[in-house]
Formats: structure tokens, sequence, C-alpha cells
């Protein structure tokens, strides 16, 4: 209940027409249930009395007729507006709460991600929210007509013949604990189904995504049976949860058949009596509301089958809300304009992993405008260093600063603002050349687009695709060799205009010579008059180098320009023999 009442507080903003809508349920309950009121006194008034002239009756009848006809279209069009507004009401909340969703799924840090599978993330934005959807579009606002509908026909119901009533709402107790029973157990088998959709989906993209590899080792097999069990027991959960829901109705039939067997008996019995309390308009119009009592209480059951689905995704969706943001931002943050590019390590501890450090007591700096060269074997902790700086994780230990300030005191947005990277796989968006190039930054015009692209020898290029920066390319690039990738990749980083610049220097690997004199002559721009580190793998990259850190295990072992790490005949002259001997692409 607590995840619904926390799913409920989302219509607080749209109150008002809640109340609007929730004055029409009353108006179109008051009036829909009047209906067997009308039949009762057309059946009573006019075909049962005798005593008055026969010109008379069919008077009556004609204007109770009308009435009737009145009530029932005024009603039936006043229930279209409550509609067409509850499904407005739904939708603004929907809307709210997926967007709300994402923006979460924004401020993760990246561990996060690391821990969490994609199609896990997907299934809470997309099928979670869906599942809700026609919950709250419906269902909200919905049961609460349908009580308002239950209440009213109780009301007119004792109105009317207060014994029959009794007779009537005696049925209600074991029809309301058997629906009861069979929401708890509907509520299990959802839950059971979200976990199990979940780890399908999981396994759907990752498979996906890894579908070269799969092919590669004829693994098709294997795959398919991995893929298979997982979704036989999503089928078994589904299978649970139909096993369920179809109790529903059939309790409700059963309501609605034994109700009409009391009123028959004991209506019957009361007219055959003589009684005065149930006459034969009393008879029919019970008859009519004995249909109507059952319609909101069988649509009921149908939102709380719903309503069980509901909060199964509520849960999980809301358990992604709660998800600690372990890198938050400060209450206060520091938002400096321009930054000078010095960067300094101070006694910087860190792990992905509780206490299986990766760096250890790692102490460094770097001037503004120099180019530092990172260099060591795989799991070194080379890349873990541009990670910290860009708050991508936090430090457990010790301090990263730029121009002096820790990176902790910075808000995320405004620190990734002054930072370029360029990794060695490229990311293409779907859209347009000038879209990827550009990403929409509010400011940046065509031009700084294309003089970005020019500066990284990726204008010729593009201006060859059938429609130049307006060509629209996959989320993949297909069409484009990785070259022509990375380059609008640099071209993307170039145009943000950062101050400080990350560079994983294996981003030439498997690239054609021509290219890769195209990418190094772009780099080489790129890093002038910039705080530059690179993830040094290639020797030229590591001979240019204004300092080297030397890396091993986490720590840093030793450090200096290129000749006077090969003068010391240490580990880094060991490194630097192995590259030199490995073919270069």
């Amino acid at each position: 209940m607590k995840s619904a009442k926390r799913l409920l507080a989302y219509s607080l903003p749209y109150w008002r027409w809640l109340a609007i809508a929730l004055a029409l349920i009353l108006f179109t309950a008051l009036a829909i249930n009047f209906l067997p009121v009308l039949i009762q006194r057309m059946t009573d008034q006019s075909l049962m009395d005798g005593s008055k002239p026969g010109g008379e009756r069919i008077a009556l009848l004609l204007r109770l007729g009308a009435l009737y006809l009145a009530i029932a279209g005024l009603g039936h069009f006043v229930r279209y507006l409550q509609g067409m507004l509850t499904v407005w009401i739904g939708q603004r909340i929907i809307y709210d709460l997926r967007i709300e969703v994402f923006s979460k799924v924004l401020r993760m840090h990246q561990a996060y991600f690391d821990r969490t599978a994609v199609g896990t993330l997907m299934t809470r934005v997309t099928s979670d929210i869906e599942r809700l959807q026609h919950f709250v579009t419906d269902g909200v606002v919905g049961s609460v007509a349908d009580i308002f509908m239950f209440l009213g026909i109780m009301g007119y119901m004792v109105y009317i013949s207060p014994l029959l009533s009794l007779c009537i709402f005696a049925t209600l107790p074991p029809l309301f604990g058997t629906m009861y029973y069979v929401n708890l157990k509907l509520r299990d088998a959802n839950r059971d189904i979200r976990d199990r959709q979940s780890r399908l989906n999981a396994l759907l993209q990752e498979d996906l995504t890894g579908m070269t590899t799969i092919q590669l080792f004829n693994r098709e097999a294997s795959a398919h049976a991995d893929f298979d069990q997982r979704n036989t027991d999503l089928r078994a959960a589904h299978f649970e949860e139909v096993r369920w829901f179809s109790l529903y109705f059939p309790t409700v039939e059963t309501g609605q058949a034994l109700a009409i067997l009391i009123t028959l008996v004991a209506g019957g019995i009361a007219i055959l009596a003589g009684s005065e309390a149930v006459t034969i308009g009393t008879f029919v119009a019970f008859l009519a509301y004995i249909r109507d009592f059952f319609r909101p209480l069988g649509s009921l059951s149908d939102k709380a089958g719903s309503f069980q689905v509901a909060l199964a995704s509520t849960e999980r969706i809301f358990a992604l809300l709660d998800t600690r943001e372990e890198v938050a931002d400060p209450t206060q943050p520091e938002t400096p304009e321009r930054i000078a590019g010095s960067i300094a390590f101070n006694n910087v501890w860190f792990a992905y992993d509780k206490e299986n450090w990766v760096l250890k007591n790692l102490s460094f700096s770097v001037e503004p405008g120099r180019v530092l060269a990172v260099v060591g074997a795989t799991g070194a902790g080379k890349s873990t260093i541009i990670n910290l700086i860009g708050r991508f994780y936090d430090v457990q230990r010790g301090s990263v600063t730029i121009d002096g300030t820790d990176v902790r005191h910075f808000s995320k947005h405004d620190l990734r603002s002054h930072l370029g990277y360029v990794f060695q796989d490229p990311f293409i968006f779907t859209g347009t050349v000038a879209d990827n190039i550009g990403l929409q930054t509010p400011g940046l015009e065509r031009d700084a687009v294309v003089r970005a692209a020019r500066m990284v020898n990726a204008h010729h290029f593009i201006e060859a695709l059938p429609r130049g920066y307006d060509t629209v390319l996959n989320e993949r690039g297909e069409g484009l060799s990785l070259g022509q990738k990375q380059l609008i990749v640099m071209a993307r980083t170039l145009a943000q205009d950062p101050e400080l610049l990350f560079v994983l220097d294996e981003a030439t690997a498997s690239i054609d010579t021509a290219t890769e004199l195209l990418i190094q002559d772009a780099l080489a721009k790129m890093m002038a008059n910039r705080t530059s580190i690179v993830i040094a793998h290639r020797l030229s990259t590591i001979r240019h180098a204004d300092h080297i850190l030397v890396m091993r295990h986490g720590e840093l072992v030793d450090q200096g320009t290129h000749a006077e790490l090969m003068a010391r005949d240490g580990y880094y002259r060991q490194l630097y023999e192995l590259l030199r001997h490995a073919p270069q692409p």
C-alpha cells in the first residue's frame, strides 16, 4: 500500500481536474442509478395501477419514458466527458513518471550501469511504465467511479426495498473475501512475471549486442537453450497469473446468480403473500439493480487485477528511483566559467569493488597546457584516472583537484562541460552528421560544427556523403568506416571546446594508414594549448608527451620524461621495448 500511496501522490498536481472528474462521477452515479426508480414508477403507477383511466396511465407512461430518456442521455454524455478527462489526467501522470524515471537513469553513477544490465533498465523505463499506464489512466479514477456507482446503487436499493437489500447484501462478505485472497495470489504472480521478464530482456540485449561473438564461436545452440529456458520460465509465470485472474469473473457472476435467485425467491414470496413492502415495480427495478450492482463489482475486480499488475511494476520503478546516487552533486557547487587546466591527484585510493584497490595512494600533477601520458600493463589503473577526473566515480580516499578545487565540489554537468574525451569505440547516435557532432548543444551554430569537422580532417568525407552534414546515420554509423566514425566523434569533442582533453590513443587501432595519419594530425591539433592526459599505447604518443606516469598494479612506480625514464633502465624501459617490438597498426 505504501507504493500505491506514493503512486497516487503523482496526481496531486492535477487535483483541480481530479475534483472536476469526481464531480462528474457523482453526477453520473446519481443520474444513471435513478433510472430503475423510474422503471418502478412506470410499472406500479402506470402499468399495474388499474384505478386510473387508460389515457392518464398512457400519458404518465410517456412522461416518465421521456424523463428516462433525458436522464439516460445526459448521464451517458457526462460519463463520456468524465472518461475523456480521466484519460487525460492519467496520461499526464504517466508522462511525469516516465520523465522522472529517465531523469534518474541519466543521473546515475557509472558503477550502477556496470552492475545493472541494459535489458533490466529497458524493462523499467518501457514495459514497467506501460503496465502502469492502463491502471493510472483508467484504474485510479475509474475505481472511484465504480465505487460511487456501487454506493449509489446500494442507496437506491435500500430506498425502494430495505428487505430485499438486506438479502442481497448478505452475499457480499464471502464474495469480498474470495476476491481479496485472489488478489494476494495475483500480486505474487505479477511480481514473478516482472522479474522473469527483466531477466529475459537482459539476456536478449546481451545476445543481440554480442551476436558476432556468438556466431563466430558457434554458440547459437547454447544461446538458444538459454533463451528457451528463460522464455519457458516467463510463460509459466504468465500461466500462473491467468490461473488466478480467471477466478475473478466466475466469482462475480456466481454472486450475481445467487443475488437473482434470492430476489426471485424473497420477492416472489412477498408478492404472493400480499405484502406491501414489495410490489411488482419494486421486483422489476430490483432485477435491473442487480445487473447494475454487480457490473461495478466486476469492473472493480478487473481493476484490482490491474492494480496487482501495476503494483509489481510500481515497486520496481520506485526501487530504481530510490537507488542512492553514489556520485551526487554538492549542495552549493563551484561554477567556474573557465578553468586554467591544472590537475592534481593527492594520495588517491580507489576501488570499484569494496577494498580491491585499483589505485593505491596515487599522487601526481599536470600543469595547464601540458600533455601527460600514462603507461602500464592492462589492469594497471590507467583508464580509472580519467574516469575519476570526470566524476564517473568518486575516490574513496584522497582527492582529485582541478585548479586546486576538489572535483567533488563541482556539479557533474559543469565539470564535464570543461572535459573532452576521445575513446577507441566511437559511438554514433541516430540522427544527422551535424547532430552527431553538435549534440544539439544550445548556442552551437552550424558554422562551429563545420569548423570543428575541418579542424579534425573530417570535412572532406562528410561533404562527399549523399546529403553532407544532413546525412542521417543510424546508431552504428552504418556506411562509415571506423576511422570516419572516429573523426566524427573527435569533431564532436572539439566542438564543445573543452579545456581538458583525455585520449585513449588506441583510437587509431585497426585503421588504415592514411586515416591514421589524419587522426594523429587531428589529435595534435586538439591537444594544442589544452591540458591533455593520454592513456598511451603508441610509441609516438609516449615519446612526445611532456611527462609520463608509469603505472603497475594501481601504483605509480616511476615518472618523468621519456629520456629520463629510458636512462633509468627500469620497468618503463621494459614496457617501451615491448611496445617497440610489438606490431604497430
